[in-house]
C-alpha cells in the first residue's frame, strides 16, 4: 500500500507517523512545498513549542475550539491531550506543564519536538520529499493521482492520500480541493493583537495585568485572561482569545471597533464598589497615587487615575462620591478605539478551510473523494492559544492515520 501525505507540518508528520505505526507495511512519503520541515513547530511559544495543553476533560477541552470543537469532542476521546503526553514520553522527550496549562518539552527547545518527528521518520521509513508542491489530486478509480506544480516531476498515483496543507490566508489556496466536491469555509485570521495607533496607552508597553476582562462593544465577544499592553496595541491571552472568537465578526467590520476593557476582572460594578470603599476605610489619609487596590502596576494605575480626571495627590479618604464612580467607570469599562490587527505570520492561524460537513469525523476520510483524508489546520477547525491548535493537529493526524 503506497500512502502519500501532503505537507511536511505538525499534522503531516504526525498523520505519516501514525500511518507507519498502524500499518508498517506501506510505504509512506511525506511531501513538502518548500524546503523547510515543521516550521510552525519551529517558532511556536516563543521557540519552545507549546505541543499541547495540561486539560484533561473533553468538555473542557472542546470549549477551547471557536470552530470544531464541539464535533471533535469523539475524535479527542480517541487521542487527546493525555494521550499526547504519553506519545512524546514513550520516544524519550520529557514535557512539563506551566502553571497555566501550557506544555513544553523540558529543553525548553522546539528542536526537541523536530528532532524527535525526524528521528521517528527515520526510524520507521517514512520519505521526505521537499520542494514537491502538489497542484491537483485526481480520482482514478480506487486510486489517487497527485500532480505537482513543477512540471519536472512527473505524476504518481498513491492508495490513499492524507492532505495536511496548512491554514491558507487565501481562499484561492483551497481551490484544488473545491474542486474535488469539497466545501470551503473562507479563511479569515484568527490569534491576533489589537492595533491602537491614537491611544496614549501604547506609552505603557511592557506592563501586563494578571486578569482582566475584554469584551467588543456592539458584540456578545468577550474573554478573560492576562493582558499586555505593546508599542502598537493591545495582547495577551485575553486579547488572542477574544480576537480567536472574534475572527469572523472582527473581519466583517474591518477590525475598525471600540475595545472595552475590565482591569479587574470583576462584571459586578457593586463588588468593586464595596472593594474600594473597604480600601478607602484601610487608607484614609494615604494618597490615592502611591497606594494602590487590585495590584495594578503602579505606571497603569497613575495612568487610570489621570484618565479619570484624579490627581495622585488626592488622598483616599477625600475621593468622594463623584470621585470613586469616576474610578469605578475607568476600572471596569475602559475603552480603547482598535484600528486593525497585527498577525505574526510564522504563527499565523486560520479561521476556516476544509467544511467538517465533508469530512467523515470518525475517520477523517472525505465524503465526497474516497481515499483521500484531512489533518491539522487546513480543516475548520481552530483553537485558542495555549497548545490547542497542535493538539487538534496531533489528533486529526493520529486518526487519519489509521486510514479506515
Amino acid at each position: 500500500m503506497n500512502i502519500a501525505i501532503i505537507g511536511g507540518g505538525a499534522a503531516g508528520f504526525f498523520a505519516a507517523l501514525s500511518t507507519k505505526e498502524h500499518h508498517p507495511e506501506a510505504q509512506v512519503v511525506v511531501f513538502e512545498k518548500s524546503t523547510n520541515l515543521l516550521t510552525k513547530v519551529k517558532v511556536s511559544g516563543g521557540g519552545r513549542c507549546n505541543v499541547t495543553n495540561g486539560c484533561t476533560a473533553t468538555g473542557e477541552l472542546a470549549a477551547a475550539y471557536p470552530r470544531g470543537g464541539g464535533r471533535l469532542r469523539k475524535a479527542f476521546r480517541v487521542f487527546g491531550t493525555t494521550d499526547t503526553l504519553k506519545w512524546f514520553e514513550a520516544r524519550g522527550v520529557a514535557l512539563y506543564t506551566q502553571e497555566d496549562g501550557r506544555v513544553f518539552p523540558v529543553s525548553n527547545t522546539s528542536q526537541t519536538i523536530i528532532d524527535c518527528f525526524l528521528s521517528e521518520a527515520d526510524r520507521l521509513g517514512i520519505a521526505i520529499e521537499r520542494e514537491a508542491g502538489i497542484r491537483s489530486v485526481l480520482p482514478i478509480g480506487e486510486h489517487l493521482r497527485l500532480d505537482f506544480v513543477s512540471e519536472e516531476r512527473a505524476p504518481r498515483t498513491f492508495d490513499r492520500v492524507i492532505v495536511a496543507t496548512g491554514g491558507s490566508a487565501k481562499r484561492t489556496g483551497l481551490d484544488w480541493l473545491e474542486k474535488l466536491g469539497h466545501r470551503i469555509e473562507d479563511p479569515v485570521p484568527s490569534l491576533f493583537t489589537f492595533n491602537m495607533p491614537t491611544e496614549s496607552i501604547v506609552a505603557l508597553m511592557g506592563i501586563s495585568v494578571k486578569g482582566a476582562l475584554v469584551s467588543i462593544q456592539g458584540t456578545k465577544l468577550k474573554a478573560e485572561g492576562p493582558l499586555l499592553i505593546t508599542h502598537w496595541g493591545m495582547s495577551g491571552p485575553a486579547i488572542l482569545k477574544l480576537s480567536a472568537f472574534g475572527a469572523r465578526v472582527l473581519h466583517e467590520i474591518g477590525y475598525d471597533f471600540k475595545l472595552q476593557v475590565n482591569w479587574v476582572n470583576e462584571a459586578n460594578n457593586e463588588r468593586v464598589m464595596d472593594h474600594l470603599n473597604r480600601f478607602v476605610r484601610e487608607n484614609t489619609g494615604k494618597l490615592i497615587g502611591y497606594v494602590r487596590p487590585y495590584e495594578l502596576p503602579e505606571r497603569l494605575w497613575r495612568f487610570l487615575l489621570e484618565k479619570s480626571d484624579l490627581p495622585a495627590e488626592k488622598k483616599w479618604g477625600g475621593l468622594g462620591k463623584k470621585g470613586m464612580n469616576k474610578l469605578v467607570s475607568t476600572l471596569t469599562r475602559d475603552e480603547y478605539s482598535v484600528e486593525g490587527k497585527t498577525t505574526f505570520k510564522e504563527e499565523f492561524v486560520t479561521c476556516g478551510g476544509v467544511s467538517l460537513d465533508s469530512i467523515d469525523l470518525d475517520t477523517m476520510q472525505s465524503r465526497v473523494c474516497k481515499n483521500l483524508y484531512f489533518a491539522g489546520e487546513l480543516l475548520d477547525v481552530d483553537g485558542i492559544t495555549g497548545g490547542y491548535n497542535f493538539q487538534a493537529a496531533w489528533t486529526t493526524g493520529f486518526i487519519a492515520g489509521q486510514l479506515k
